[in-house]
C-alpha cells in the first residue's frame, strides 16, 4: 500500500472542499483566459487549440461516472478540466461521493478542445448560482485529486496547481504522508504503471544524445531515475531548466511510474516538474 491510501476521507473532504468552494469561483476566470503561453511558458503545439475555452452552457448534474465523468442531465458527457483522477480506491470513492452532493444543481460548463475518442469534452464546471462552486477547485483543495494536464497538450488552468499545497501541508487524502520520497524504491515500486508526484533533490545529471537522465540517489543506490526526451529537455533549457540550474535542486516530479532497472518516470513536459526550493523556480 503506497502512502496516502486507506485512509478514510469522505466528511473531512467535503466539508474542506465546501469551505474553500465559495472562494474558488474566480478559478473560472481564471479558466476562461489561462492558456500556458499566457503565464509565459511556451505552448507545444496546438497546445492553444487544446486550451481555448468555448461558449459556457448551462446543463445539470445527472451522475458521476468511473474516473470522474460527469454525467448530464442533457445527455451529453464531460470530464473537469486540469485535474488527474486518483487511482486510489478510497479516495476515488471520496471524489465521487464529493461531487454528487451537487446532482441536480445548475452546472455552468465552460468545455475546452474537442471530443475525445468517448465522445467526451474537458471542461471547467461551476456549480450552483447563489454560491458558486468550482468543481475542480474544490476537489483539488480537498486533497480529491492533482492538477494534472493529462492527456492534453497543457495545464490550461495553472492557477490549479497553487491549491495543492493546503492539502499538501495537512495531509489530505492524495497527500496523507506527503509527496512520495524519491530515494523510497520499494514504495515507488509499489506504484508502477499508476500516477504519482515525487519529491527529491536531484543529485546527478546525465545528459545523453537522446535523452537525459535525472538520478535522485548515490551511484550504487535504488531510487527514482526520471528520464527527459531530447525534446522536452531542450523545452525545459528555454525555461531556464537546465543541468546547471537544476543539479542539487529540491524537486516535485509527476508522472506515470514504471519499472526499469528500478522506478521511473518519463518527464511528459515542462508542467510535470516543479523546483519547489531556490531562485530557478518554473516561470509561469
Amino acid at each position: 500500500m503506497g502512502r496516502g491510501e486507506g485512509r478514510s476521507i469522505v466528511p473531512n473532504q467535503r466539508r474542506a472542499g465546501r469551505r474553500s468552494g465559495s472562494g474558488l469561483a474566480w478559478l473560472l476566470a481564471t479558466a476562461c483566459g489561462g492558456s500556458v503561453a499566457s503565464h509565459g511558458v511556451s505552448a507545444a503545439p496546438r497546445a492553444e487549440d487544446t486550451c481555448r475555452p468555448l461558449a459556457a452552457r448551462v446543463d445539470r448534474l445527472a451522475d458521476v461516472g468511473p474516473r470522474g465523468e460527469l454525467i448530464l442531465a442533457s445527455g451529453r458527457r464531460a470530464v473537469l478540466s486540469g485535474l488527474r483522477w486518483p487511482d486510489e480506491p478510497a479516495i476515488d470513492a471520496g471524489a465521487r461521493a464529493w461531487l454528487l452532493t451537487f446532482r441536480g444543481a445548475p452546472l455552468t460548463l465552460t468545455e475546452r478542445g474537442a471530443e475525445d475518442r468517448w465522445g467526451r469534452r474537458r471542461a471547467d464546471g461551476i456549480a450552483g448560482e447563489a454560491e458558486p462552486i468550482d468543481l475542480a477547485g474544490g476537489l483539488v483543495a480537498a486533497g480529491l485529486a492533482y492538477a494534472d494536464p493529462g492527456e492534453a497538450d497543457a495545464l490550461c488552468r495553472p492557477a490549479l496547481r497553487t491549491l495543492e499545497a493546503a492539502p499538501r501541508a495537512a495531509g489530505l487524502g492524495l497527500w496523507a504522508g506527503g509527496p512520495l520520497a524519491a530515494t523510497d524504491a520499494a514504495v515507488l515500486s509499489a506504484r508502477a504503471g499508476r500516477f504519482a508526484v515525487v519529491e527529491g533533490r536531484i543529485l546527478h545529471i546525465g545528459e545523453r544524445a537522446t535523452r537525459t537522465y535525472l538520478d535522485f540517489t548515490r551511484r550504487g543506490e535504488q531510487g527514482l531515475t526520471v528520464t527527459v526526451q531530447k525534446r522536452t529537455w531542450r523545452i525545459l533549457s528555454e525555461h531556464g531548466l537546465s543541468a546547471a540550474t537544476l543539479k542539487g535542486r529540491l524537486v516535485r516530479i509527476r508522472g506515470m511510474v514504471e519499472i526499469g532497472r528500478g522506478p521511473l518516470i518519463d518527464l511528459a513536459g515542462v508542467e510535470s516538474i516543479e523546483v519547489v526550493e531556490g531562485e530557478q523556480a518554473l516561470r509561469r
